[in-house]
């Protein structure tokens, strides 16, 4: 069983690489943006918000990322939002 645990954190450390470098893009750009495209919240913002606001369940640390944390702030605070956790 230990074979398959170390393959799998293998799988999930190959996996963080490019993850970390697309949040490493987003990060750029929300430094000196609010939104994705022009100055509100739109689809684009909408589409990475859903991966985004989870990755800290994929074990990648956000904290590193505090342009990224202000956004998904924004994304929080928009009308109608809701959380899908507390929908039960």
């Amino acid at each position: 069983m230990a074979g398959k645990a170390e393959e799998y954190q293998e799988a999930l450390k190959q996996k963080q690489a490019p993850g970390y470098g697309a949040l490493g893009v987003m990060e750029q750009h929300l430094a000196n943006h609010a939104f994705f495209t022009g100055d509100r919240y739109t689809i684009a913002d909408i589409g990475l918000f859903a991966y985004t606001h989870v990755a800290g369940g994929g074990r990648f640390d956000l904290t590193r990322f505090p342009a990224i944390q202000s956004w998904i702030n924004r994304g929080k605070n928009q009308p109608r939002y809701l959380n899908l956790t507390q929908l039960n």
